[in-house]
């Protein structure tokens, strides 16, 4: 890994914004954003990341590149969940290897949010596809996840069926957000837009760190709960978006050569997800303990890809 580029990220203002974040909730510090302006935010960055996407690819024209970008984000978000369920069903319930599976099969906007803070560091660009992509890669796993614990969970009662399982994750909030913002971002006007631009652009690195300083204290939070279920969730936790992030930082040139959409992918498969799953779960396998599979997502993985994750994959990207 190239470790210059590991300590210019860990300098990055709005990752030590997540350190203070941690660091305030340790101190026990009176440190708190109200519920209300964090959703506010977690809007807005879903907001500015769909329109610019769209606007992206309002320039352009659907290519086969997109086309097989598209397919391997479904690829991606059916087989993740599909391997880890079967080691994690050998140490977990059904129910809690159902949630976390799907958890890792599917994909962090918040991630995603500071994957593009990252490739904009080094002045690289990526296609506004991606955000379709991401959007895509959402459902599958979740969708995935509930049909492995279906399949062997044999005391399983009917309610809250597969097609209403597909319904709430599509109409997820943070889904309707984002691609809306995308549909929104193709059809507008190009000049009209520019008139937002201030507001999608400018200010976005400032809601960023707000944001993933309100992460950090949840984060820390979070630790306590978590510590009961030993070290396999904690190792895998680490290990599985490690390896999912280098192998698809690494197979994905077969799909692009833009080496900012490769870095998104990488992180794609990296991310975990602890807003749509959490919500799905609720309704879906709600024997699932979410004081597992939030905690190994928010806790370990999200600060293990924004911190070491992101600079190993792009690593991998520039020497294949």
């Amino acid at each position: 890994m190239d470790f210059h580029l590991l300590i210019l990220n860990l300098t990055n203002p709005t990752l030590l914004f997540f350190v203070l974040g941690i660091l305030a909730t340790i101190m026990r510090s009176d440190l708190e954003i109200p519920a209300q302006t964090i959703k506010f935010i977690s809007l807005y960055l879903l907001f500015s990341i769909g329109f610019k996407g769209g606007q992206e690819l309002a320039h352009g024209h659907f290519t086969m590149e997109i086309f097989y970008s598209l397919l391997f984000g479904l690829v991606l978000a059916s087989l993740i969940p599909l391997y880890t369920f079967f080691i994690l069903k050998r140490k977990l319930n059904i129910y809690d290897a159902g949630a976390v599976a799907a958890s890792y099969g599917s994909v962090s906007a918040v991630t995603f949010v500071a994957a593009t803070a990252f490739l904009e560091a080094e002045k690289i660009a990526f296609g506004g596809h991606m955000v379709a992509v991401m959007a895509l890669m959402e459902s599958p796993a979740i969708i995935v996840g509930v049909i492995l614990i279906m399949r062997y969970d044999k005391e399983r009662t009917e309610k809250g069926g597969i097609m209403e399982i597909v319904r709430h994750s599509f109409t997820n909030g943070s889904v309707v957000m984002i691609v809306g913002s995308l549909v929104i971002g193709i059809i507008s006007d190009v000049k009209q837009a520019e008139g937002i631009k201030p507001f999608t652009t400018d200010i976005f690195k400032g809601f960023l760190a707000i944001f993933l300083l309100e992460m950090g204290m949840v984060t820390a939070k979070r630790f306590e709960t978590f510590r009961k279920y030993g070290s396999f969730a904690a190792v895998f936790a680490v290990a599985a978006p490690m390896m999912q992030g280098a192998l698809v930082a690494w197979i994905s040139v077969f799909i692009t050569q833009s080496v900012g959409n490769r870095f998104m992918f990488a992180v794609l498969a990296a991310s975990a997800s602890y807003i749509a799953v959490p919500a799905a779960m609720r309704l879906a396998a709600p024997k699932a303990d979410p004081g597992l599979y939030i905690p190994m997502a928010l806790g370990i993985t999200f600060p293990f890809n924004i911190t070491i994750g992101m600079p190993l994959y792009f690593t991998i990207i520039q020497l294949t």
